[in-house]
């Protein structure tokens, strides 16, 4: 699964927790950029879209998720957090891939 995030300079140990279910980052776009704040032209290759709202205005977040309805792309807006975000995707009904659970046993 590819993700598109939305917001925070820095997605510190983010792509670590998305890679544990299994998404990989597409595409990375801070919200900061004069650009980056209207409309995208689409979010193709992109099966989910991730808006971190403490980095992003209301009308940024709007746009991205009208796109994302308009596509049937499924989208979580949370805090820049591994927390808030790992509870976001388990709401949603990702599953962590069993091959970097901690809980798994080896046989």
């Amino acid at each position: 699964m590819n993700a598109y995030l939305v917001g925070a300079d820095v997605l510190g140990n983010i792509p670590e927790l998305l890679s544990s279910y299994g998404i990989k980052v597409h595409k990375h776009v801070s919200g900061r950029n004069a650009a980056h704040q209207r409309k995208p032209a689409s979010l193709k290759g992109a099966d989910l879209l991730i808006l971190f709202t403490d980095f992003l205005s209301h009308n940024v977040m709007r746009a991205y998720r009208e796109l994302a309805h308009e596509e049937n792309i499924r989208f979580v807006a949370c805090r820049r957090s591994v927390c808030a975000l790992s509870q976001s995707l388990d709401k949603i009904e990702c599953t962590k891939s069993c091959d970097t659970c901690p809980n798994r046993k080896t046989h």
